[in-house]
């Protein structure tokens, strides 16, 4: 059985944790605001969607945005300007409210009622990797049937669980070289 990579990258070998890779794919699938939090269009966008509701407001406060409802009525009607750490924690409130509130949606999708969906494995880059210590990896496909703890912790904002998740379940199906694909290039998800 593969161990962890203690020292990935001392030959030269290029990626990212295959966790992170989904986490940018799930983040995809999200459909985050574009525009970003420094311009006013992605500001008051952010804004509209954490105040919509009491709801909205609760789980903004609940996400960590600590301003209080006079400022934020402020922003909105443009009568102050938030501070780059108030964007940085308005931004950080609203991709966590977000990733809550399409977590049930992305999950149904992601299982197709026990089909699964078809992950593409893109393998770590090895071109400034001398010939005698490549790695023979290469493309992998995979279906994934079970996500829920994968989107859990993707809501939940908790990489711990979900390197966990991606190791021991999820890569763990590709057979004796799930190792090899800890860190990888990409990751595409067929949903």
């Amino acid at each position: 059985m593969p161990g962890r990579n203690l020292q990935f990258g001392v030959f030269g070998a290029q990626g990212l944790k295959g966790y992170e890779a989904a986490a940018r794919q799930l983040d995809q699938l999200a459909g985050f605001i574009a525009t970003p939090v420094t311009q006013r269009r992605g500001m008051m966008a952010r804004l509209n969607y954490l105040t919509r509701t009491e709801h909205a407001k609760a789980a903004a406060r609940q996400a960590g945005l600590t301003v209080s409802d006079r400022t934020l009525k402020r922003w909105a009607d443009g009568k102050a300007t938030p501070s780059k750490k108030s964007l940085a924690q308005l931004d950080a409130a609203y991709r966590q409210v977000r990733r809550n509130n399409v977590a049930r949606h992305l999950l149904q999708r992601l299982n197709k009622q026990g089909r699964g969906t078809r992950v593409e494995f893109h393998p770590l880059n090895q071109s400034q990797v001398e010939r005698p210590r490549h790695r023979d990896v290469g493309f992998r496909t995979l279906n994934v049937r079970n996500w829920d703890r994968m989107v859990d912790a993707w809501a939940a904002g908790d990489d711990e669980a979900m390197d966990a998740e991606w190791f021991e379940t999820i890569t763990a199906d590709l057979g004796s070289e799930y190792g090899a694909y800890e860190y990888v290039m990409n990751i595409g998800f067929a949903a």
